[in-house]
């Protein structure tokens, strides 16, 4: 496993966010930006965000992996299939709570914060109990980095000729 010395700046942002995220909800406004961001440097870099960048897989990498099992992914879990399930899921889960918010601005920036910290749980479990980046593989974030850095590349493949 590399880690990355980008890794241990960015790490800071993931306790920033979860836990200072508890009492600051504007916070959340931090992870949209960055979310914003990241997706658009996907059309160019697809998932570079990911493995450089991502305050969750800097911990994942730097923190969670010495405590890791190791275990092999069961064999679905990185199907193309099982990855739109979770995106699809995530998606909808996240529209609802948005809708419920009646966009109060203080409230949006809560779902957010809340998000990211319920998917890191989720990440922080799965990376022990497997691989510390199984959570990567159905990312939503960067399942969507996936889809765009395909376009990014077939764009830039037709401009070539």
């Amino acid at each position: 496993m590399i880690i990355r010395k980008t890794q241990y700046w960015t790490i800071w942002l993931l306790p920033l966010i979860v836990i200072g995220g508890l009492f600051l909800k504007w916070l959340g406004y931090l992870v949209l930006g960055m979310m914003i961001f990241f997706l658009v440097l996907s059309f160019f870099k697809s998932r570079w965000w990911c493995w450089h960048l991502c305050p969750r897989g800097a911990f994942l990498d730097i923190v969670v992996s010495m405590g890791s099992f190791n275990c092999a992914l069961p064999e679905f879990w990185g199907k193309i299939k099982f990855r739109r399930i979770v995106f699809v899921v995530f998606m909808a889960f996240f529209a609802f709570r948005l809708i419920r918010s009646k966009w109060d601005a203080l409230a949006v920036g809560a779902i957010f914060i809340s998000m990211c910290l319920v998917t890191t749980i989720i990440a922080v479990v799965l990376g022990i109990l497997t691989k510390h980046r199984a959570w990567c593989v159905v990312c939503p974030m960067g399942y969507l980095q996936n889809i765009i850095g395909s376009a990014g590349r077939k764009r830039h493949n037709a401009t070539k000729h």
